[in-house]
């Protein structure tokens, strides 16, 4: 069974792979869930995205079939056995784009006719390009062994970085072909030239799917294991997503973690950038178990979109979500968002066009929520791709607390009118007022400090954060634990020239990267920053999108886990997991832990879903491509034996959700005091942490005090003496905390 074929089992994609009838089934099923009950502008919304849908199909950089309906066209006129040189290019590029849309034998057959034609042709092809035509068939060899063992045989071990014992490939076959064909490439190509590094990464990763590295890997090309080892051990965590039924099978796309129907359980919902592809939402049921309820809970139809971000917009205390469409793909990237309301009762509806967001379409994947002008009301910075062909703004929506939002972002000066990919709210001076960091891809990345008269002023390059030049997920945190906001930057490409899988392999075999490195900011609280990462140790190329950060120990210090990757197939490379050694540094623990998906990550949340007071890690998978499709991933956090606290915040002056609140908590911990910070918020910009906060504590003895500052109110409230290891409510204004149940849950 192809990849291709799995994607048409599972999700909306088997309506559009259907051909003639599809689109229609799909407008008959998001029919009948749009009743009356669900408003004019929630049918509006499903009846645009179905156009988009069908739209896509015929025309998409991604998921289109256009591409190969003209490359045969052109094919069938070339006369038979004519010594055409067209003929060896056009299946070369026949065999890449029916990779790209999962059809992997038609894509072999013509990559092997093209290596074949080499024979004929070779004298008058470059020489580079016949090369990386052979290079390209092992590739395709590499990606059906994938799908034939990781997908249609997947296991907790399948595809995880550096591959072990259960997850050496039971059909070998595709393997030991890509073996063949990387292995002539590296025989034919200088050892520095990018082709013949990426070779020797791929070749590499194949011998481990035969279970023969690093024994049967020819010296010359063999990468040293000790290259792959952790920087220290660390429990493994286990990917039980498969088991739980969370492994929904689509392309790149956003995860939030939130307890949607306030159970006390969190839930799971994720989206993918298939423009016929749904929107899921799994009921945690708090037995072990999640349940589907994506149709009941009036979310059939919705689909699309590459990130989600959630939150209380109109203080109901019923959180939302926001879906956000069009990215990369330029002029058709002009897609609605769609703002989902939360009803209370289980069930959602798409209010965008009735909230004011929908006016006008951008091309996007980020968002974020903060109260930046302190009137108790939620606003909303979307970040929005501007390209030479799309002129687009970026968008400061201003809640208007009626559930209506008006874009001032010309008048707040934050327009950006860069290609933005990251968007992120702090307070990094100090002076109550949330500000705002735009990492652009391309383009200097912008620090707009928050003015208090509802302008702001970029201050980037005052104060040197506007790098790395392309950078992609960002997020502020307090990453050393000094009640100062820090920042964290992730570098996405190189000065003038593509990143792609040679870097990120270079940094492992000890070459230099040629390409800018993440960028940690350390901040000073007055409005300082310093670049720390490389005396962090954060000196890896990792290319990564979807990305988070969370405490994986309850050590009160936060870790980050980077989904990593580029849509092209040869991408494989492992997501990547820092842990932070107490504010001094942080050790890769990818291999240890059991974090290296050599799938490409996209949402990542960091939440205890399980109720057991440690953090497991969700990440839905996928590329861009229908090809390039995967299963979603739950990490199961194993524990570490340490004490945490969870805080449910409910603003009254300030937002319901509690977002931009700053939380300190003061331990004794090994007779000694000290104190750990967190700032509200959803975590990364890529990916979305329940609201409700989650602090470990280390070894802590006892908890002396807790303190919640509310920027709106300017209000500081503190509680002594609470207990460790619950749940508690602290609502702004009151001077007594409430306890709230905390069940544990137990997946087996």
């Amino acid at each position: 069974m192809s990849r291709a074929r799995i994607v048409c089992l599972v999700s909306l994609w088997s309506l559009l792979c259907a051909g003639g009838g599809g689109i229609e089934v799909a407008a008959a099923n998001t029919a009948t869930g749009a009743s009356e009950e669900l408003g004019a502008g929630h049918r509006r919304m499903l009846q645009r995205l179905e156009e988009i849908a069908t739209e896509s199909l015929e025309r998409s950089p991604f998921v289109g079939r256009w591409p190969i309906a003209d490359l045969r066209v052109e094919l069938e006129a070339i006369p038979e056995g004519a010594p055409d040189l067209k003929r060896w290019m056009i299946h070369k590029l026949l065999g890449k784009h029916e990779l790209r849309l999962g059809n992997e034998q038609r894509a072999i057959e013509n990559y092997e006719t093209a290596y074949r034609l080499l024979d004929v042709f070779g004298d008058k092809i470059p020489r580079e390009e016949a090369i990386t035509a052979v290079y390209d068939l092992g590739v395709a060899h590499l990606r059906r062994a994938e799908t034939r063992n990781c997908v249609e045989r997947r296991s907790a071990d399948s595809c995880i970085f550096p591959i072990r014992s259960g997850g050496v490939f039971v059909e070998k076959d595709g393997s030991r072909k890509a073996v063949r064909y990387f292995t002539e490439v590296l025989k034919s190509t200088p050892p520095r030239v990018r082709l013949h590094v990426k070779a020797k990464w791929l070749l590499n990763i194949a011998y481990m799917t035969l279970g023969e590295y690093p024994a049967d890997v020819p010296e010359a090309y063999r990468i040293d294991p000790v290259v792959f080892a952790a920087d220290e051990a660390f429990p493994r965590f286990t990917d039980i997503a498969p088991r739980l039924g969370l492994d929904s099978f689509d392309l790149a796309g956003g995860a939030v973690a939130e307890d949607f129907d306030g159970n006390g359980f969190l839930d799971i919902m994720v989206s993918t950038s298939n423009p016929a592809g749904q929107l899921r939402y799994y009921r945690n049921n708090g037995d072990g178990t999640f349940t589907e309820r994506t149709d009941p809970a009036g979310l059939t139809g919705l689909v699309g979109g590459l990130n989600l971000i959630h939150a209380d917009y109109d203080n109901d205390g019923n959180t939302d979500v926001l879906v956000l469409r069009g990215a990369w793909n330029r002029e058709r990237g002009r897609q609605p968002n769609s703002l989902i309301r939360n009803l209370g009762d289980g069930t959602f509806r798409d209010v965008t066009f009735e909230s004011g967001l929908g006016e006008v379409h951008y091309p996007t994947q980020t968002a974020a929520w903060a109260d930046y002008d302190h009137d108790g009301n939620l606003d909303l910075y979307i970040g929005n791709e501007a390209s030479p062909e799309v002129p687009a703004p970026c968008q400061l929506f201003r809640n208007k607390g009626d559930g209506t939002f008006e874009d001032v972002a010309s008048t707040a000066g934050v327009q950006n009118n860069r290609f933005s990919k990251a968007v992120v709210w702090g307070d990094y001076d100090g002076d109550r007022f949330p500000d705002l960091y735009v990492s652009n891809m391309g383009h200097p990345n912008r620090l707009y400090h928050n003015n208090g008269d509802g302008t702001f002023t970029d201050v980037a390059p005052a104060l040197g954060v506007s790098r790395p030049l392309s950078s992609f997920p960002a997020w502020f945190w307090d990453f050393d634990n000094d009640g100062a906001l820090d920042l964290f930057v992730a570098g996405y490409g190189g000065v003038g020239r593509p990143t792609d899988l040679a870097d990120v392999a270079a940094g492992y075999l000890g070459l230099p990267p040629g390409v800018e490195l993440d960028h940690l900011y350390r901040g000073d609280g007055r409005g300082g920053f310093a670049n720390v990462a490389e005396q962090q140790g954060l000196t890896l190329v990792t290319l990564p999108m979807g990305s988070n950060f969370g405490d994986l120990d309850n050590d009160g210090y936060p870790d980050f886990y980077l989904g990593t990757g580029y849509p092209f197939y040869e991408g494989v490379m492992p997501n990547v997991m820092y842990r932070n050694r107490g504010g001094t540094g942080f050790a890769d623990i990818t291999t240890s832990g059991g974090f290296g998906q050599l799938h490409k990550g996209h949402g990542v949340a960091f939440a205890d879903l399980d109720n057991d007071g440690d953090q497991d890690v969700f990440e839905q998978l996928g590329g861009a491509f229908p090809g390039d499709a995967y299963g979603n991933a739950l990490l199961e956090n194993p524990g570490m034996g340490h004490r945490w606290i969870k805080l449910e915040l409910v603003g009254t002056r300030s937002n319901r959700s509690g977002i931009g609140a700053r939380i300190r908590v003061d331990i004794v911990e090994d007779g000694k005091r000290r104190s750990i910070y967190k700032h509200v918020n959803s975590g990364g910009s890529f990916g979305a942490n329940p609201l409700r906060q989650e602090i470990g504590l280390g070894r802590a003895e006892k908890i002396e005090t807790v303190e919640v500052y509310w920027p709106t109110s300017d209000l500081t409230q503190g509680f002594r003496d609470v207990a460790l290891d619950q749940l508690i409510e602290a609502t702004e204004g009151r001077d007594t905390y409430k306890q709230l149940p905390l069940e544990r849950i137990f997946f087996d």
